[in-house]
């Protein structure tokens, strides 16, 4: 196998991957802010990582991955403010929404799920320890804030130097010192705001500071350079979100906070970039409303997760032919046992996906695959070892980019009520009696009426299956 490579933002250039800790990977991924339902966007990023993360167990890497949700936020203050529902009722409720949509779309959940309010100690711990070195400092109303100018490093992740000033997202708050500090805790502005006890005073904290603090306490080494193997999440956090990750924690322990940082790229629908005020910013579960998730994955995983993706229903209703291929294939082996020797086929789909997720490759691998599995059943169709070995490459996919997990049967009948299902049946036997009597016309004609209501017939040497086209 070759070396696995991966696309580091910091250096901007593939490099090789070498483990803190060797067979281990420390992953941590910045999870949504639980004020709505997941949209598209939290899709894209979500299986982004996730494959990533199948990939480092496929290779056999033990793997820890947390993704966390910040559930104290201006937006959720709104929302509680909005609805005059309690704080806890409305996250939980995102919260599980978002469980179900990503779970929906075969991602695996994570193994660490921290909650910004669970872990409000160790920001008390971080900002404290910023405070008594100097790297923080209190305004007069009580926001406390990072000083940029104590790090000498800040700007170095994002690349961002001269323009930061200009191009920060952080509004200039009365009391700081430069427009590039950023909060690390705010003061409670009274009863329309939310506010925890903390050696400070009563407040809530800054966005930046929980994701250094969850990091610290659930995934960090105690020693070394790096407390982190991975640090991902989409583009638009590179700054400042992630900058400003990496310039507490590097103020507060001497260390970096990752040792390589990944992002996948932006979202568009139609061409414009997915945006509130733009209006097209919509959800997942609308999309799962008319089209099964794993279709959903399989498109959303047919870019590279670098590169910036256009989602529109064309696109999709074409890349779900790549899915039925698949499935066509697994339909004709009848849930035969697969065999676990490793195949030459199983050997190029890892190195491919091993070059920073060549998804491209890793998918015309797939394709010559399933064209020489077919022609060899052609040639072959009771050979049970050659069954066996193209099931194992068929569940290899499966546990490396989470499609092709349904029955065959099932997955050619989505969408389709018992009382049709049985119809296509009948139609298929009273075909099959045409042919044996010679009645081709007869027999004709039944394919043509039922690829009329959107039915597709093909004869096999296991006999006729149909899916719905």
């Amino acid at each position: 196998m070759k070396t696995l490579q991966l696309f580091d933002s910091s250096q901007k250039r593939k490099l090789p991957f070498v483990p803190i800790q060797e067979g281990k990977v420390t992953f941590y991924v910045c999870g949504p802010t639980v004020y709505d339902h997941a949209h598209l966007g939290h899709a894209r990023s979500s299986i982004a990582f996730d494959l990533w993360r199948r990939l480092f167990l496929a290779l056999g890497y033990e793997v820890s991955f947390a993704k966390n949700f910040t559930d104290i936020d201006d937006k959720i203050i709104k929302k509680y403010q909005d609805t005059q529902k309690s704080l806890e009722e409305i996250t939980q409720y995102y919260i599980q929404s978002y469980l179900e949509d990503m779970s929906a779309i075969n991602v695996l959940p994570a193994d660490i799920q921290p909650k910004a309010t669970q872990n409000l100690d160790e920001m008390h711990a971080l900002i404290t320890t910023l405070l008594e070195s100097q790297h923080a400092y209190q305004t007069s109303n009580g926001d406390i804030y990072l000083d940029s100018t104590k790090d000498s490093l800040y700007g170095t992740l994002s690349h961002r130097g001269e323009d930061l000033e200009t191009r920060s997202r952080i509004q200039d708050e009365e009391g700081k010192k430069s427009h590039r500090d950023f909060v690390l805790w705010k003061a409670y502005k009274g009863e329309h705001d939310i506010g925890y006890a903390s050696p400070f005073g009563k407040g809530r904290p800054g966005w930046h500071i929980e994701c250094s603090a969850m990091i610290e306490k659930h995934l960090a080494y105690q020693n070394g350079d790096y407390a982190i193997d991975i640090h991902a999440g989409g583009a638009d956090l590179l700054f400042p979100h992630h900058e400003n990750e990496a310039s507490q924690t590097r103020c507060a322990t001497k260390r970096e906070l990752a040792k390589y940082w990944i992002h996948n790229g932006f979202v568009t629908i139609n061409g414009e970039k997915m945006s509130k005020s733009l209006g097209n910013s919509f959800f997942l579960k609308d999309v799962l409303k008319h089209y099964h998730g794993e279709i959903v994955r399989n498109y959303l995983l047919g870019t590279h997760y670098r590169a910036n993706f256009d989602f529109s229903e064309e696109d999709l209703l074409a890349s779900k032919k790549r899915l039925d291929k698949l499935y066509r294939l697994k339909k004709r082996l009848n849930s035969i046992q697969s065999s676990k020797a490793m195949t030459q086929f199983s050997q190029n789909l890892l190195e491919a996906l091993s070059d920073d997720l060549n998804i491209s490759l890793a998918l015309s691998v797939i394709e010559q695959m399933i064209k020489e599995s077919n022609e060899s059943l052609d040639q072959y169709p009771k050979d049970k070892e050659l069954k066996a070995q193209i099931c194992a490459n068929l569940e290899l996919i499966s546990h490396l980019l989470g499609i092709g997990e349904m029955d065959a049967i099932e997955y050619f009948q989505l969408g389709l009520s018992p009382e049709q299902k049985l119809y296509i049946q009948e139609q298929i036997a009273l075909r099959l009696q045409a042919k044996k009597a010679k009645d081709y016309n007869l027999a004709d004609l039944i394919r043509k009426k039922l690829e009329e209501e959107g039915i597709a017939l093909l004869d096999t040497s296991e006999g006729t299956i149909w899916e719905k086209i």
